[in-house]
Protein backbone atom coordinates (compact mmCIF):
# COMPACT_ATOMS: atom_id res chain seq x y z
CA UNK A 1 0.00 0.00 0.00
CA UNK A 2 2.88 2.50 -0.49
CA UNK A 3 2.96 3.21 3.22
CA UNK A 4 -0.54 3.49 3.59
CA UNK A 5 -3.36 2.07 5.65
CA UNK A 6 -5.95 0.53 3.83
CA UNK A 7 -9.56 2.69 5.19
CA UNK A 8 -11.73 1.85 1.53
CA UNK A 9 -12.28 -0.94 -0.75
CA UNK A 10 -14.25 -0.62 -3.99
CA UNK A 11 -15.70 -3.52 -5.94
CA UNK A 12 -16.66 -3.11 -9.65
CA UNK A 13 -18.01 -5.90 -11.21
CA UNK A 14 -21.49 -7.61 -12.45
CA UNK A 15 -24.16 -9.29 -11.68
CA UNK A 16 -22.22 -12.11 -9.10
CA UNK A 17 -20.38 -8.78 -7.03
CA UNK A 18 -23.89 -7.24 -7.34
CA UNK A 19 -25.40 -10.74 -5.70
CA UNK A 20 -27.88 -11.42 -7.80
CA UNK A 21 -30.67 -13.60 -6.84
CA UNK A 22 -29.28 -13.96 -3.00
CA UNK A 23 -30.59 -11.85 -0.26
CA UNK A 24 -26.56 -11.96 0.73
CA UNK A 25 -23.85 -11.67 -1.39
CA UNK A 26 -19.95 -11.81 -0.90
CA UNK A 27 -19.62 -8.14 -1.05
CA UNK A 28 -21.84 -7.99 1.87
CA UNK A 29 -19.96 -10.53 3.92
CA UNK A 30 -16.86 -9.15 3.31
CA UNK A 31 -18.16 -6.06 5.01
CA UNK A 32 -19.02 -7.78 7.79
CA UNK A 33 -15.24 -9.18 8.23
CA UNK A 34 -13.47 -5.55 7.35
CA UNK A 35 -15.99 -3.28 9.32
CA UNK A 36 -14.11 -4.17 12.96
CA UNK A 37 -10.66 -3.78 11.06
CA UNK A 38 -12.27 0.44 9.93
CA UNK A 39 -11.76 -0.63 6.73
CA UNK A 40 -14.95 0.58 4.62
CA UNK A 41 -16.55 -1.52 1.71
CA UNK A 42 -18.59 0.44 -1.20
CA UNK A 43 -19.90 -2.61 -3.89
CA UNK A 44 -20.92 -0.22 -7.38
CA UNK A 45 -21.97 -3.37 -9.08
CA UNK A 46 -24.84 -3.78 -10.77
CA UNK A 47 -26.76 -6.90 -12.60
CA UNK A 48 -25.86 -7.30 -16.09
CA UNK A 49 -23.39 -5.17 -16.60
CA UNK A 50 -20.40 -6.32 -18.54
CA UNK A 51 -16.38 -5.17 -18.49
CA UNK A 52 -17.87 -2.08 -21.52
CA UNK A 53 -20.25 -0.91 -18.42
CA UNK A 54 -16.94 -0.65 -16.58
CA UNK A 55 -15.13 1.95 -18.43
CA UNK A 56 -18.27 3.60 -19.49
CA UNK A 57 -19.72 4.32 -15.83
CA UNK A 58 -15.74 4.52 -14.56
CA UNK A 59 -16.31 8.44 -14.13
CA UNK A 60 -19.33 7.66 -11.69
CA UNK A 61 -18.60 4.50 -10.22
CA UNK A 62 -14.75 4.67 -9.15
CA UNK A 63 -13.29 7.83 -9.30
CA UNK A 64 -15.17 10.03 -6.58
CA UNK A 65 -15.00 7.52 -3.95
CA UNK A 66 -10.68 7.13 -4.48
CA UNK A 67 -10.47 3.54 -3.25
CA UNK A 68 -7.32 2.60 -1.48
CA UNK A 69 -8.57 -0.95 -2.70
CA UNK A 70 -9.74 -1.72 -5.59
CA UNK A 71 -11.71 -4.73 -6.62
CA UNK A 72 -12.58 -5.42 -10.36
CA UNK A 73 -14.83 -8.57 -11.01
CA UNK A 74 -15.88 -9.03 -13.96
CA UNK A 75 -16.15 -11.92 -17.03
CA UNK A 76 -19.52 -13.95 -16.73
CA UNK A 77 -21.77 -11.38 -17.87
CA UNK A 78 -18.95 -10.81 -20.73
CA UNK A 79 -19.16 -14.58 -21.49
CA UNK A 80 -22.68 -15.20 -21.95
CA UNK A 81 -23.41 -11.62 -23.46
CA UNK A 82 -20.69 -11.76 -25.71
CA UNK A 83 -17.82 -9.75 -25.73
CA UNK A 84 -14.74 -10.40 -27.13
CA UNK A 85 -11.82 -11.86 -25.45
CA UNK A 86 -9.49 -8.80 -27.26
CA UNK A 87 -12.25 -5.92 -26.06
CA UNK A 88 -12.44 -7.86 -22.40
CA UNK A 89 -8.54 -7.42 -21.84
CA UNK A 90 -8.61 -4.02 -23.24
CA UNK A 91 -11.26 -3.26 -21.20
CA UNK A 92 -9.19 -4.65 -17.81
CA UNK A 93 -6.08 -3.16 -18.96
CA UNK A 94 -8.22 0.62 -19.26
CA UNK A 95 -9.62 0.18 -15.68
CA UNK A 96 -6.30 -0.61 -14.12
CA UNK A 97 -4.34 2.17 -15.84
CA UNK A 98 -6.81 4.72 -15.39
CA UNK A 99 -7.07 3.98 -11.61
CA UNK A 100 -3.58 4.44 -11.35
CA UNK A 101 -3.02 7.61 -12.67
CA UNK A 102 -5.85 8.63 -10.47
CA UNK A 103 -5.34 7.34 -7.40
CA UNK A 104 -3.00 4.15 -7.52
CA UNK A 105 -5.26 1.88 -5.51
CA UNK A 106 -4.03 -1.87 -5.03
CA UNK A 107 -5.79 -3.40 -7.56
CA UNK A 108 -7.20 -7.03 -7.45
CA UNK A 109 -9.21 -8.76 -10.33
CA UNK A 110 -11.38 -11.52 -9.73
CA UNK A 111 -12.39 -14.62 -11.76
CA UNK A 112 -15.73 -16.53 -10.74
CA UNK A 113 -16.60 -20.12 -9.97
CA UNK A 114 -16.77 -23.37 -11.90
CA UNK A 115 -19.29 -24.72 -14.63
CA UNK A 116 -20.65 -28.10 -14.95
CA UNK A 117 -21.34 -27.40 -18.40
CA UNK A 118 -17.98 -27.94 -20.52
CA UNK A 119 -19.04 -25.68 -22.80
CA UNK A 120 -20.04 -23.26 -20.32
CA UNK A 121 -16.42 -23.69 -18.44
CA UNK A 122 -14.51 -23.73 -21.92
CA UNK A 123 -16.41 -20.15 -22.34
CA UNK A 124 -15.01 -18.53 -18.95
CA UNK A 125 -12.10 -19.83 -19.04
CA UNK A 126 -10.94 -17.70 -21.76
CA UNK A 127 -11.79 -15.04 -19.42
CA UNK A 128 -10.66 -16.45 -16.42
CA UNK A 129 -7.09 -16.80 -18.72
CA UNK A 130 -7.66 -12.85 -19.49
CA UNK A 131 -7.69 -11.96 -15.85
CA UNK A 132 -4.85 -13.85 -15.28
CA UNK A 133 -2.55 -12.04 -18.35
CA UNK A 134 -3.91 -9.08 -17.28
CA UNK A 135 -2.71 -9.24 -13.62
CA UNK A 136 0.32 -10.39 -14.77
CA UNK A 137 1.17 -7.97 -17.49
CA UNK A 138 0.41 -4.72 -15.33
CA UNK A 139 1.30 -6.53 -11.93
CA UNK A 140 -2.23 -6.09 -10.20
CA UNK A 141 -3.10 -9.11 -7.63
CA UNK A 142 -5.61 -11.56 -8.64
CA UNK A 143 -7.96 -13.66 -7.07
CA UNK A 144 -8.59 -17.20 -9.00
CA UNK A 145 -11.98 -18.19 -7.19
CA UNK A 146 -12.53 -20.90 -9.82
CA UNK A 147 -9.18 -22.49 -8.41
CA UNK A 148 -10.44 -22.47 -4.57
CA UNK A 149 -13.82 -22.96 -5.91
CA UNK A 150 -12.95 -26.47 -7.14
CA UNK A 151 -10.05 -27.22 -4.25
CA UNK A 152 -13.15 -26.77 -2.01
CA UNK A 153 -15.66 -29.07 -4.30
CA UNK A 154 -12.88 -31.68 -4.21
CA UNK A 155 -11.77 -31.16 -0.62
CA UNK A 156 -15.53 -31.04 0.98
CA UNK A 157 -17.59 -33.62 -1.85
CA UNK A 158 -19.71 -31.09 -2.69
CA UNK A 159 -21.46 -31.09 -5.77
CA UNK A 160 -20.88 -27.76 -7.82
CA UNK A 161 -24.91 -27.86 -8.16
CA UNK A 162 -25.10 -27.01 -4.41
CA UNK A 163 -23.75 -23.56 -5.20
CA UNK A 164 -25.29 -22.17 -7.33
CA UNK A 165 -29.03 -21.66 -8.66
CA UNK A 166 -30.81 -22.79 -10.98
CA UNK A 167 -29.00 -20.56 -13.64
CA UNK A 168 -25.68 -21.37 -12.88
CA UNK A 169 -23.93 -18.28 -14.20
CA UNK A 170 -24.61 -16.66 -10.49
CA UNK A 171 -23.80 -18.70 -7.11
CA UNK A 172 -26.49 -19.31 -4.40
CA UNK A 173 -25.57 -17.65 -1.12
CA UNK A 174 -23.70 -20.92 -0.14
CA UNK A 175 -21.42 -20.29 -3.47
CA UNK A 176 -21.22 -16.85 -2.16
CA UNK A 177 -19.27 -18.07 1.30
CA UNK A 178 -16.82 -19.40 -1.03
CA UNK A 179 -16.45 -16.47 -2.80
CA UNK A 180 -15.82 -14.03 0.07
CA UNK A 181 -13.36 -16.98 1.55
CA UNK A 182 -11.45 -16.80 -1.02
CA UNK A 183 -11.44 -12.77 -1.48
CA UNK A 184 -10.47 -12.62 2.23
CA UNK A 185 -7.81 -14.80 2.27
CA UNK A 186 -6.05 -13.30 -0.44
CA UNK A 187 -6.61 -9.75 1.36
CA UNK A 188 -5.15 -11.58 4.58
CA UNK A 189 -2.01 -11.85 2.66
CA UNK A 190 -1.46 -8.59 1.57
CA UNK A 191 -2.53 -7.56 4.82
CA UNK A 192 0.64 -9.69 6.43
CA UNK A 193 2.86 -7.28 4.11
CA UNK A 194 4.16 -4.45 5.88
CA UNK A 195 2.20 -1.20 6.05
CA UNK A 196 -0.91 -2.65 3.74
CA UNK A 197 -4.48 -3.02 5.09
Amino acid sequence: MDGRTAKRILIRGGSIAAGHGVQRCYADILESCLAPRGIGLINRSRYGDNSFDGIWTFADDVEPYAPDILLVHFGVDDAFFPVYRSEFKENLVRMVRRARELFAPDIFLLTSHTFDDPYDMDAVNIFYRVIREVAVDLSCAMVPVHTYWAGYLLDTGTANADLVGKDTRYPNEKGHRIFAEAVIRRLEHSMQKPDSL
